[in-house]
């Protein structure tokens, strides 16, 4: 994960060693919270959806759900990166009328500016990213 790289202020930064189903709503109060102090409240909504949907993936895909949560405010836009251990990619599928799973990343592709992964260099695992503009 990515426990060893300096974010630059203002940003949050979470580690969760076991991830469970009630996280999520969690989150997104802290998302909601530290938008509220860095004036982007307006963003909490897309915000909070994109993460849920990345720690959705993490829970559903990741032995023993550890993850951690970055929150960065950038200059015009924010940042929320969710790693994790796993070396295995999430992609984008289109998912069919009534399949249950499968629309994750579509939602979050939907509901953000620009999303993405990136592997960890030298060790296991990945993060997923989306930012908004602000």
């Amino acid at each position: 994960m990515n426990e060893d790289i300096a974010y630059p202020p203002p940003h949050y930064h979470l580690t969760f060693t076991t991830l469970s189903a009630h996280a999520a709503r969690h989150i997104r109060r802290i998302v909601r919270t530290f938008l509220a102090m860095w004036d982007m409240p307006h963003l909490a909504e897309p915000a909070g959806l994109a993460v849920t949907e990345l720690l959705a993936n993490v829970i559903k895909h990741v032995p023993g759900g550890s993850c951690t949560v970055v929150l960065l405010a950038q200059e015009g836009k924010l940042r929320v990166e969710v790693g994790d251990a796993s070396s295995v990619v999430p992609v984008r599928r289109a998912a069919g009328p009534w399949e249950e799973n499968g629309r994750g990343l579509a939602m979050v592709e939907l509901v953000t500016d620009a999303w993405g992964v990136e592997r960890n260099q030298g060790r296991p695992g990945k993060k997923v990213w989306f930012e908004l503009k602000a």
